[in-house]
């Protein structure tokens, strides 16, 4: 007899649900932390003002993350489909409409074939860490050993492969037995790792420098580049716009508080990627290097850090792990969202719904290994390689665009008394006014802001001047 996680779930009464609030909050929390939690946020915090840009980055998260994080949670509840479905049952007449679904399911199957690549860079770390170790190389030679990394296709190939089946193992086994029981026992290591890196941060003589450099409040740094950082950061982080959050909302259980637990989200995320550059700035700064952001701080800084400071063998390994542990929890939520798709609106069972979509992701992501060695002279859009040019498309245009869909349709379109029933069950009726105010204007506002600053960073703006004779 099939199990439930294998059978199509067009009907309620067939659908896998988390088995409780911890299970959802580990595996909506697992989406959000990412990579950029750890070589991001920390950053772009300590340069844009430190404490007052973490002000200006909750501020973000509280008036445009959560409020839509909850309009994704209440389609996929309130439908109990994946997000194209969800989109189509919740408008079967106004097929517009759908192309929020398809845009953010797009946007999920881009992403998840060129981050399983990057993944398992923090894999070919790990194996690094524990078999040569960076003790014994001189600084030139630890940093250049990323960009020997990416010289090399197969290698990066097989990291890719191995983290995609990685992958593959958890969501085959479904909601239940798949991706609640890794998220409960990931989460926690993830966790657990990150705090010993933290405790070692508090120990460091780096750590003055580092608490001044992340939250001494510098109010003149808040520039018009700053609060786009910020409201750019605060939408992305939390898996908006990628088809993830409708996805797992649609196994959330009918009497959840949607406000409760994406606050316990958005919280859990934002405490990760402070603990990160607590963990993570006191040793750079103790070593007397640069603070740096991106793929540069974690391969190349860190590693020279790592092979510099007592316990560096230790340390080391360790901080791969956990970068790999965050890469997988944000990827398993990716592959879902596709996954959902198959079994619901194709009547797929999950095994073979998992090994086409995981397959279908490593064979998309064989030319991202490849843009730094053999297709490297491969441009996609304008001078971008094919990796760049994934990225770009996905990150800059289709998570935004569903993010503004999603804000417009449930701010504006939804019925108001489907909304309310929604938060009703939950016990958070009373917040709809403020939560119905935020989603109808001010998310709208600012995700229209992150698609328009993202269009001008790209080079966008310029072309669309020159086609219209403006420029």
């Amino acid at each position: 007899m099939a199990r439930p996680d294998d059978q199509a779930s067009g009907h309620a009464a067939q659908r896998p649900l988390w088995s409780n609030r911890l299970g959802f909050v580990l595996a909506a929390a697992g989406s959000a932390v990412g990579l950029g939690n750890v070589w991001k946020f920390p950053y772009i915090a300590g340069v844009n003002g430190g404490g007052a840009f973490v002000l200006v980055y909750l501020l973000c998260i509280a008036l445009v993350g959560v409020p839509i994080m909850m309009a994704e949670l209440m389609i996929g509840r309130h439908t109990r489909k994946d997000a194209i479905g969800a989109f189509a049952a919740l408008e079967p007449g106004r097929r517009w409409w759908h192309g929020a679904g398809w845009i953010s399911v797009a946007a999920a199957f881009i992403i998840s074939s060129y981050y399983s690549v990057v993944a398992g860079w923090t894999l070919d770390y790990v194996w690094r860490s524990l078999h040569d170790g960076f003790g014994a190389l001189a600084p030139s030679v630890i940093e250049s050993q990323f960009g020997t990394l990416l010289e090399n296709g197969l290698r990066q190939g097989l990291w890719h492969l191995l983290f995609m089946f990685l992958c593959l193992a958890v969501v085959i086994g479904g909601v239940q037995r798949g991706i609640e029981r890794w998220s409960r026992i990931l989460m926690p290591a993830l966790l657990a790792l990150l705090m010993l890196l933290f405790v070692n941060g508090l120990r460091s003589d780096g750590l003055e420098e580092a608490l001044r450099f992340l939250f001494a409040p510098d109010f003149g740094r808040l520039s018009a580049d700053a609060w786009l950082e910020a409201l750019g950061h605060s939408f992305f982080t939390l898996s908006l716009g990628m088809a993830a959050m409708i996805t797992y909302g649609s196994y959330l259980k009918p009497d959840e508080n949607l406000f409760g637990v994406s606050l316990r989200v958005a919280g859990l995320d934002t405490l990760i990627a402070l603990m990160a550059g607590i963990a993570i700035f006191p040793i750079v700064f103790a070593a007397g290097l640069e603070a740096a952001s991106g793929p540069g701080l974690i391969f190349q800084t860190l590693p020279v850090v790592f092979s510099q400071i007592e316990g560096g063998a230790l340390l080391a390994p360790l901080f791969f792990v956990l970068l790999a542990f965050a890469a997988l929890t944000s990827n398993i939520s990716l592959l879902e969202a596709q996954i959902a798709y198959l079994i619901d609106e194709r009547g797929w069972s999950r095994r073979r719904a998992s090994v086409c979509v995981a397959s279908a992701a490593f064979t998309v992501g064989i030319p991202t290994a490849l843009s730094g060695n053999l297709l490297k002279n491969w441009h996609l859009i304008g001078e971008r390689t094919f990796f760049d040019s994934a990225d770009l498309l996905a990150s800059s245009y289709l998570l935004p665009l569903a993010g503004l869909l999603i804000a417009l349709y449930v701010g504006w379109f939804w019925r108001g008394e489907a909304e309310k029933a929604e938060l009703i069950q939950g016990g958070c009726g009373g917040l709809y006014p403020l939560w119905h105010g935020l989603i109808r204007y001010v998310a709208p506002l600012a995700v229209t802001v992150i698609l328009v600053n993202k269009a001008i960073q790209a080079g966008l703006w310029q072309v669309l001047r020159r086609l219209l004779g403006l420029a």
